[in-house]
């Protein structure tokens, strides 16, 4: 049975990659293909781990839904924090290539512990000093809660007043079919500590590797260039299309398999991924002109203790602090204060040398870039609740299927039929019949948000150069509040839709589709535009702190955002929200009040932007810098 979003997948592919591919060949330095294919991978193996995330703690683990967030919350903000200490690491003592090679030694490591999955945490319901297991029934939209009677499992649900309903129970049973709110407790069981830790080691592991390629890959392609080489904004934009496209078939492809065979499939899938950039980058080293070598080779080789060289002491070091790491993940406010005291940090090194300099100019193009900051993390706290309350509401309220009913056409002398599963089990044999799944995973929706980036990319390029040549061209704070306008107005699509809900209150697939679509339109109106200002706006002696103070703005963005996520928490069992009711009124609350929030910041930048419009005095970009990657924070 074909897949109906893994096709338009290929022909998006097809479609979109084809320019690039001639472009990569054609007119950029052959290491520029080496380091594309390299991230791809990264990205692949980093998004179809994240896709599954939510859920693999909501549903494997039986964590609730607001430590789920939180724990996830603390992982990306670390791994967005990370760079900044791998950065200097690689500047330092080992350099970019070898910092690259690392850091891609960790995510293997990482993505094949996180494909070790052990045995599921098992929940139980207690009813009048009784326990009796509960299970969960199917997968996807079909997924119930049963509790187990005698080896038989009996379906419940919780309607609004709270009253939980087990359906078919046999007369005699020692649990009646309607129990009242505050008669029964859910528990979990079992939760096997070593596997729990066993995961948190594999998010140190992932999220210390891409500290360690993530930046420095970056330098890598800036390095292929000689300075002053007008293809290097081109080689960027090629780059970036790579990150997307790993990302895309990440979400399709992870997501697919880890719901319907298993976590450890979908993990293994991101494992392999991050195998194939490794050998890829290894084998194309002598294409990388020589470039990303250590500042100091022969330091790097003395030796420091017995035979433990300086190189070495950097990678032992690194994973022994993986202990450290490990536990400061699983202490949400712990990770908050360090990310705390790193922005102060940062922010007042900036803050003295602002109050420092002589240049009134100087002084409003910082302040702008700032502001600018400030404005992009009020974005990305909201855009990124993509991979976690809409992932999960994705899943719990979403009508996840493209038709409703099976559509037949024929197709060289074959009948082609598009339907679900479901669809397909009622319908009858018939030779000659080829079945497309209209049916897509949670996971697999967060393609979504890249398929409309490398549909909407190219036309926001186009769009920007024809504005700017007729001088028409947004400010960058015009921009910003139109970004902030649009991804508020994606959250409150969805509270506008809720009469569309059906019976299992859950609303259409479109409904989540244009959601993203205005989030996606947002995001093009801040990312490329706040990465190209800071450029713009710092000076040459402050670009690498302010791309700090960018990666800092995204860390805190992550952390801020998963607490957003946990405050749309539902009381689940087996990830199963127990009220749909409920879960999707606390869905939908959560989602006005962080729509109207958008909106409101939307409109605080565009009444700013008359007021600092002169700030950026017609910025040009920083002298002797390399370009930056467009980083994606989501």
């Amino acid at each position: 049975m074909l897949s109906a979003i893994i096709l338009i997948g290929i022909v998006l592919t097809v479609v979109t990659a084809w320019p690039v591919a001639v472009q990569l060949r054609r007119d950029h330095p052959h290491g520029l293909i080496i380091l594309f294919f390299v991230e791809f991978w990264e990205r692949f193996s980093f998004y179809g781990m994240r896709s599954l995330l939510i859920f693999y703690l909501t549903q494997h683990f039986l964590f609730d839904d607001g430590f789920s967030a939180r724990a996830f919350g603390s992982f990306t903000t670390l791994a967005y924090l990370l760079p900044l200490l791998a950065g200097v690491i690689a500047d330092r003592y080992i350099g970019a290539r070898r910092a690259v090679v690392f850091g891609a030694v960790l995510l293997v490591a990482g993505h094949l512990l996180m494909a070790i999955e052990g045995p599921p945490a098992k929940q139980v319901l207690a009813v009048g000093g009784q326990s009796f297991p509960v299970t969960t029934l199917h997968q996807g939209e079909a997924r119930k809660l049963a509790v187990v009677y005698r080896e038989q499992n009996y379906a419940m649900s919780q309607d609004a007043s709270g009253v939980l309903h087990v359906e078919g129970l046999p007369e005699g049973a020692p649990l009646a079919a309607s129990i009242p709110a505050g008669g029964f407790t859910l528990g979990t069981e079992a939760r096997d500590p070593f596997f729990v830790n066993l995961l948190f080691l594999a998010l140190s592991f992932i999220a210390m590797g891409v500290g360690f390629l993530k930046g420095n890959i970056s330098c890598l392609v800036g390095l292929l260039y000689p300075r002053g080489d007008t293809r290097q904004d081109a080689g960027f934009t090629l780059y970036y299309f790579g990150i997307n496209i790993g990302s895309f078939w990440a979400a399709l492809l992870c997501g697919y398999l880890g719901f319907n065979y298993g976590w450890s499939w979908g993990f293994g899938l991101a494992a392999a991924g991050m195998i194939a950039g490794l050998i890829v980058f290894v084998l194309g080293k002598r294409l990388l002109q020589g470039q990303g070598e250590p500042p100091d080779l022969a330091r790097l080789k003395q030796p420091v203790f017995g035979f433990i060289t300086r190189e070495h002491a950097v990678y032992l070091g690194s994973l022994l602090s993986l202990v450290l790491i490990c536990g400061v993940m699983q202490k949400n406010e712990l990770v908050g204060w360090i990310l705390l005291l790193s922005s102060l940090a940062v922010l007042g090194y900036v803050g003295r040398y602002i109050h420092r300099s002589r240049s009134r100019v100087e002084r409003q193009r910082l302040y702008l870039a700032l502001m600018l900051t400030g404005a992009a993390v009020l974005f990305w706290m909201l855009f990124l609740q993509a991979a976690t309350s809409l992932n999960l509401f994705a899943d719990r309220h979403t009508n996840l299927t493209l038709v409703s009913h099976p559509l037949a056409f024929n197709l060289f002398g074959s009948e082609i039929f598009l339907g679900t599963r479901a669809m397909l089990d009622a319908a009858p044999a018939a030779a000659h019949r080829v079945w497309i799944d209209a049916s897509i995973t949670a996971a697999q929706v967060q393609s979504f948000n890249v398929a409309f980036v490398m549909i909407f990319a190219p036309v926001f390029a186009w769009l920007w150069t024809l504005l700017g040549r007729r001088g028409l061209d947004p400010s960058p704070m015009t921009k910003f509040g139109l970004g902030l306008l649009q991804v508020g107005a994606g959250f409150l699509v969805i509270v506008a839709s809720g009469d569309l809900m059906d019976a299992s209150f859950r609303l259409p697939l479109i409904v989540l589709t244009m959601t993203y679509l205005l989030h996606t339109t947002g995001e093009l109106f801040v990312s490329p535009i706040g990465l190209s200002e800071l450029t713009r706006l710092s000076p040459p002696v402050l670009v690498s702190t302010m791309m700090a103070i960018w990666l800092l703005a995204s860390s805190a963005a992550q952390y801020i955002s998963a607490l957003i996520a946990s405050l749309a928490s539902s009381d689940t069992a087996g990830e199963q929200a127990l009220n749909a009711a409920g879960s999707l009124a606390s869905s939908l609350h959560v989602f006005q009040s962080v729509g109207w929030f958008g909106v409101a910041a939307g409109v605080g930048c565009l009444i700013l932007a008359p007021f600092v419009r002169g700030w950026a005095h017609r910025a040009e970009p920083a002298a002797a810098q390399p370009a930056l990657e467009p980083q994606r924070t989501s």
